[in-house]
């Protein structure tokens, strides 16, 4: 496998593969980083690691009590704790900056969107920002998963139209899915309304087949309780927040 250093963003959601992610970037470790990759060659790609925090904050604790321009700003480590690497899930996202723009306040806003999976080896405190040595994961497809697509497919038609309330004019009726077992093994992931460990296990499935099957379980599971329900609101399912970070 092959590994490299890259600048990291820890997040409180999961990023996969093909997804879009919008950045809010106003901290000035994550300013930092963004000034970094903006000054990189027009022919550099603009790449970071997106991770899943499992215990600590996306945006750093302020100081209480004090007045805005006396707080201390964060360092590259704050709101994870002594030892950074264990506040984060192991498998994270590289992502690609395809738009850094700075406002004139000095924040950054950022459209970027992920690309391939890989290992989180060790986190590197020492900067103005957090970097790591990651190591690349390949994306096997496994044994049926053209099979499990075309009924992961079903399964995820029925939950958004029960999530839209079996409304005709639901999402499940507009919108098409990829027919490629791994786009829609990711799509289907970050559309799902999930908590992060769930989506982190989607994340960390050891093939696309064996996400794909984990999916179709879970869709199943969720549209037989919300069938027991007497009403649910409508929900637009492929739109991501914005990081406030």
């Amino acid at each position: 496998m092959t590994t490299e250093r890259l600048p990291l963003f820890p997040l409180n959601s999961v990023l996969f593969p093909g997804l879009v992610l919008p950045l809010n970037v106003f901290e000035r470790r994550y300013r930092a980083l963004m000034r970094d990759l903006a000054e990189l060659p027009e022919d550099t790609p603009r790449r970071f690691g997106v991770v899943a925090i499992r215990d600590g904050h996306e945006v750093a604790p302020s100081a209480p009590g004090l007045p805005e321009e006396s707080r201390p700003e964060p360092g590259p480590s704050s709101g994870f704790g002594t030892d950074p690497i264990a506040s984060f899930y192991a498998m994270g996202v590289v992502a690609d900056a395809a738009t850094i723009r700075k406002r004139p306040n000095g924040t950054y806003e950022v459209l970027a969107t992920g690309t391939t999976r890989f290992k989180l080896l060790s986190v590197d405190s020492s900067g103005p920002y957090l970097t790591a040595e990651i190591e690349h994961v390949e994306e096997r497809q496994g044994e049926e998963a053209g099979a499990l697509a075309s009924g992961v497919v079903r399964a995820f038609r029925a939950y958004q139209k029960r999530l839209a309330g079996a409304n005709d004019a639901s999402l499940a009726g507009r919108a098409d899915l990829p027919g490629e077992p791994r786009v829609l093994s990711y799509l289907v992931a970050a559309a799902a309304v999930l908590d992060t460990p769930a989506k982190q296990r989607l994340l960390q499935a050891p093939d696309t087949t064996s996400r794909l099957a984990e999916e179709l379980r879970l869709l199943r599971a969720e549209t037989a309780v919300m069938s027991k329900l007497p009403s649910l609101p409508a929900v637009e399912l492929t739109r991501r927040p914005t990081s406030p970070n």
